[in-house]
């Protein structure tokens, strides 16, 4: 029994997006180098960022909650 321990990390809960309205997509800076995990819609193009991407197990991380495929992700600039 732990009186001052640690919460464990409760992982967000995921918003369902269609696979035939988004698309999952990184969003890459030119300038910076940042990337950001986002889902495109594919009629309009707009974009919704989820989560920064620091290294390969973010990556990995946003497939497996959302249901995405590494090989299926494309960057966009």
């Amino acid at each position: 029994m732990k009186l001052f321990g640690r919460k464990q990390k409760e992982e967000a809960e995921t918003t369902f997006f269609d696979p035939a309205e988004y698309e999952p997509v990184i969003r890459a800076s030119i300038c910076t180098g940042e990337r950001v995990a986002c889902m495109r819609e594919r009629a309009t193009g707009k974009l919704h960022e989820l989560m920064l991407i620091r290294s390969e197990e973010d990556i990995a991380a946003f497939c497996r909650r959302y249901k995405a495929e590494e090989k299926d992700l494309r960057t966009v600039y």
